[in-house]
């Protein structure tokens, strides 16, 4: 079963065995919602966790988990990596990704030169941005649709069209 990561618990917040989430996803609120499961995994281990409740702190999810009830509790968790089964995600609109479907894709300009692969993607969705491995280093490039010229998921290649020196910075 392939798993996703969703965010990583920061710390522990409060006395009541709740923690602070930095996610990783673009969808907070439906990931983090009260009901749900996610996969704890710390040092190797994975348990399962429902979601007792959930409030937005500052852009980030605050939990509390069925069975975290103290502050000792909580801060036994600060690490853990929070993840669902790829199975439970749904399809996206047109020209709208994954942040894990695109990690790993060559990027290449238009023309043919290649910049380099896709590390992983950062930002919120409304302004994400890839960040890319490559012989000119680290690049980041915003994820708009100006510099876009075609992703092809099968083929796991992205074409861009980069402002004249963006590569460069």
């Amino acid at each position: 079963m392939e798993l996703l990561l969703v965010g990583v618990v920061a710390r522990a917040h409060g006395n009541k065995g709740q923690v602070i989430v930095n996610p990783e996803t673009d969808f907070p609120e439906e990931r983090f919602a009260a009901g749900n499961e996610l996969i704890v995994e710390l040092a190797g281990r994975e348990s399962r966790r429902r979601i007792a409740t959930v409030r937005f702190h500052q852009g980030r999810p605050v939990i509390g988990f069925d069975g975290v009830e103290t502050m000792n509790d909580a801060e036994a968790l600060t690490g853990a990596e929070l993840k669902v089964s790829a199975s439970e995600v749904g399809p996206l609109p047109e020209r709208t990704y994954y942040r894990h479907d695109l990690v790993g894709c060559e990027v290449r300009e238009e023309g043919g030169g290649v910049i380099g692969k896709v590390a992983r993607v950062d930002g919120p969705l409304e302004r994400s941005h890839l960040v890319i491995e490559g012989p000119r280093g680290e690049v980041m490039l915003p994820l708009v649709e100006e510099f876009w010229v075609s992703i092809d998921l099968a083929a796991r290649v992205i074409v861009v069209r980069p402002p004249v020196g963006l590569l460069d910075l």
